[in-house]
């Protein structure tokens, strides 16, 4: 079901509070704990201006990042926060060594899906007004203070401007067709922009507009019409339903990446390690090692200064 593209100015866009409250979300799993105690340390060493830490993680690892709750950081099981018909099993395809989520609903989906299921579904039960995402195989370097994520009563949106126009983006590009889809915007109008990245920042009460928005177009709820498709993404359908639903009210654009990304390849040596973060942007404050890369986690702790 689509609809022809006509910006929805129907729901006002309240201006934040002047000093709005934020929480960091983070969605893992088992095989990258100890990257994600190292995030917890490193955000209790340099963010100021989160109110809460929400670690997303899956039932069966709730008990393992207990360990990391603290009074601003608290361990979010999912089925607190996805339908209890999405269930996951250990997938005898991989010999059980992954996980894969089934249900009549949805395609057949992998961890990486339900993560960002997840963080969608997280709006629903947070209260602050801010949600920041940063993933678990990310460490801050610098001082970071949560207030560059808004200004004048809105919300920072990372966009990429146009760079889906560009050669080398084929499955970005099916990730914002199928947003549209799912947001019920005409094919015929499709986006040029990328809403990747990491440590970026929502407003909680826009995840659930665009979520009731969801149900409303496909008459379903939300997580069945999202993974239908196994190939989305959570920015792209926040990012889309933000500029092209509603016009981008209640936000504003920006491009610099606050988090410096190692995405693939091999580990890298310790030489490499210290030039990747001596050439930091000015505007960078965090460091992510893709976790499939394999990453040594005390040789990143080793070169970032802190001890086992």
């Amino acid at each position: 079901m689509n609809s022809r593209f006509v910006p929805d100015t129907s729901t006002a866009i309240e201006p934040l509070p002047r000093v709005p409250l934020a929480a960091i979300v983070t969605a893992s799993y088992a095989p990258d704990f100890e990257r994600c105690r190292l995030l917890c340390e490193t955000i209790d060493r340099h963010v100021a201006g989160m109110a809460h830490h929400y670690i997303l993680t899956e039932h069966r690892d709730v008990a393992l990042f207990r360990q990391l709750e603290s009074g601003r950081r608290s361990v979010v099981d999912e089925r607190d926060l996805l339908p209890r018909w999405l269930r996951a099993f250990d997938d005898p395809l991989s010999g059980f060594r992954r996980r894969i989520w089934l249900s009549l609903k949805t395609q057949p989906l992998r961890g990486w899906h339900v993560q960002q299921l997840r963080r969608i579904a997280i709006a629903g039960h947070a209260k602050e007004d801010v949600l920041v995402f940063c993933d678990s195989d990310v460490a801050f370097l610098k001082p970071f203070d949560a207030n560059a994520f808004w200004r004048d009563g809105k919300v920072r949106l990372f966009r990429r401007d146009g760079v889906l126009s560009n050669d080398g983006h084929d499955e970005h590009r099916i990730w914002s067709r199928n947003a549209g889809t799912a947001l019920g915007i005409d094919p015929a109008n499709p986006s040029s922009h990328d809403y990747i990245s990491t440590l970026i920042a929502w407003r909680r009460e826009t995840v659930n507009a665009m979520c009731e928005r969801i149900e409303k177009v496909h008459g379903r709820e939300w997580v069945s019409v999202v993974g239908s498709a196994r190939k989305f993404s959570e920015c792209m359908i926040y990012g889309r339903y933000v500029d092209d639903v509603l016009d981008g009210a209640g936000h504003f654009h920006g491009s610099e990446e606050f988090c410096r990304v190692h995405w693939n390849g091999a580990p890298l040596s310790d030489d490499q390690f210290r030039r990747f973060v001596d050439t930091m942007a000015p505007e960078q404050v965090a460091i992510g090692m893709q976790s499939f890369i394999g990453t040594d986690i005390g040789r990143i702790r080793r070169l970032i200064g802190l001890a086992a």
